[in-house]
């Protein structure tokens, strides 16, 4: 009997031992990932420009951006509160250097509009552009997706009706991508009845007019034990494959990623990023060489910049492969730990990166301001040592040579000398 017990006694020991290794080897492996490379601007004031300042009463929160054609006029819009009502927006005429606000020509309705109010450029088959800003609900968890639009390059502004009750969301749109026979397809997030709680799954739909009609949702990513959400779905260089990455609402290890070669008809099944690239809410861009940065609220293990606004630098092809990136950069420092780094995310024609945020930007009573901050991969590259590709990525399209991957995530046409795209076509296959 006495050997029956030491006998159980050294399994239970061992099936411990056996339990614990799995998150021993995780932390090990997160404590060598946390070494990777990070260049700091977040102190760097003359980066940065406030939009919209918070006060002791006021939060300005969750911000998207939208940058048009002329490389240059710039539109933001947020809410009010976290995750609070619509209504503010402001344009810029010289790339998001100064703005000026645009809230007294907003619908009345849109006030009544509420969490993350997003805005994109969508072209419909006629080359017509309209510009859409969606939103979670009217009223606190009201009537799903209402919206307005404009068709005049953002002068004038109408409310549209909502998308109604198949829409359900925890948020809108958080990324819409141009597929190749001219449609966008949108990408959101919702939990049971459309809750924000768990488990959440991703969902995606179709427009085929340039955002009027969308198809009916269908869920394409749910994970065991994991909650996806705030995808982000871009394209790679080559343009014959989509990649989505995926806040993982647990926060109990990285984010995901899944990938579809069949422009979202199916989607492989959703994996771990590389830790670099461990974060809520992505949204970025192709630099001109080719290169990503993608920024994002940092939620990585053991992260010396976690809770703080980040982009991560690397290839698509290190994600893909699962590799680890060239390296990191602290963009802005939040007082109020990880409430911040809903961003938009925009490539000037010289090359410069407007990085646009909330964040509690003062160690004051000051709450949340919307700020954006400014760098080139050259002055980060420099600071860390690493060369960039020297190389771009062509495809041709129609006739014209295209840099792929950039341009709102379709194509990106070869420059003239006004910083313009020369192809004709580029336009109509960007979104």
């Amino acid at each position: 009997m006495r050997t029956c017990l030491f006998t159980l006694a050294m399994l239970c020991a061992a099936g411990s031992v056996a339990g614990a290794g799995p998150q021993d080897e995780a932390r090990a492996r997160w404590q060598r990932e946390a070494r990777f490379p990070v260049v700091d601007l977040s102190g760097e004031t003359a980066r940065q420009v406030v939009i919209a300042e918070g006060s002791s009463e006021l939060y300005q929160g969750h911000p998207t951006t939208v940058l048009m054609p002329d490389g240059k006029t710039m539109f933001a819009v947020w809410c009010i509160n976290h995750g609070g009502k619509a209504g503010p927006m402001a344009r810029s005429a010289d790339g998001g250097k100064t703005w000026t606000r645009l809230d007294d020509r907003m619908p009345a309705g849109f006030r009544k509009h509420e969490n993350c109010p997003s805005i994109y450029r969508l072209i419909d088959a006629r080359g017509k552009e309209r510009l859409w800003v969606f939103s979670a609900w009217i009223g606190r968890f009201g009537t799903p997706m209402p919206r307005i639009v404009s068709e005049d390059g953002g002068r004038s502004w109408r409310e549209m009706p909502p998308l109604g009750a198949a829409f359900r969301c925890v948020m809108t749109f958080s990324s819409i991508v141009r597929r190749k026979d001219g449609s966008y397809l949108g990408m959101y997030h919702r939990g049971p009845e459309g809750a924000d709680r768990a488990p959440l799954e991703v969902l995606q739909t179709l427009t085929r007019d340039g955002g009027f009609v969308w198809s009916e949702p269908r869920v394409v990513a749910r994970v065991e034990g994991k909650n996806p959400c705030e995808p982000f779905v871009f394209r790679s260089p080559g343009g014959d494959e989509l990649c989505c990455l995926m806040r993982e609402n647990t926060h109990t290890g990285n984010s995901l990623m899944m990938f579809s070669r069949d422009e979202g008809a199916t989607w492989s099944t959703p994996v771990d990023t590389p830790w670099g690239l461990t974060g809520d809410r992505h949204m970025g861009v192709y630099a001109r060489d080719g290169r990503l940065v993608i920024a994002f609220r940092d939620q990585a293990q053991q992260s010396p910049t976690r809770g703080h606004f980040v982009a991560w630098v690397g290839t698509y092809d290190d994600i893909r492969q699962g590799r680890p990136g060239q390296y990191r950069i602290k963009l802005l420092h939040s007082y109020a730990g990880g409430d911040c780094g809903y961003p938009g995310v925009e490539l000037l024609p010289d090359g410069a990166i407007v990085a646009t945020t909330y964040i509690k930007l003062w160690n004051d009573a000051r709450k949340h301001s919307v700020v954006s901050t400014r760098f080139r991969l050259e002055e980060t590259d420099a600071r860390r040592g690493v060369a960039g590709p020297n190389r771009q990525v062509w495809r041709r399209t129609s006739g014209a040579d295209v840099l792929a991957g950039m341009a709102e995530w379709g194509w990106y046409a070869r420059a003239d000398s006004n910083g313009r795209p020369s192809a004709p076509e580029a336009d109509a296959l960007s979104s």
